[in-house]
């Protein structure tokens, strides 16, 4: 079942800004930027149980030491 919903000007444009494809539907657009958040959400995930484990081991560096190594 369709329905019709209201946004603003500036949304539209936006949705229309990030089309892959002239004739791409606002219904494509939506459905990729929440597939999008939804895979990005579960690597960060990941990454942040993967980033806890390497701080417990004690497999860190100090911002410090690493702006030292680099240089700066």
């Amino acid at each position: 079942m369709a329905t019709t919903i209201q946004i603003s000007e500036d949304l539209q444009k936006k949705l229309v800004e990030r089309r892959l494809f002239e004739r791409e539907t606002y219904e494509e657009v939506i459905r990729d930027l929440i597939e999008d958040a939804t895979e990005i959400s579960e690597e960060t995930k990941i990454e942040l149980q993967e980033s806890r484990e390497q701080a417990r081991k004690g497999r860190v560096h100090s911002f410090s030491s690493v702006k030292k190594e680099a240089g700066f």
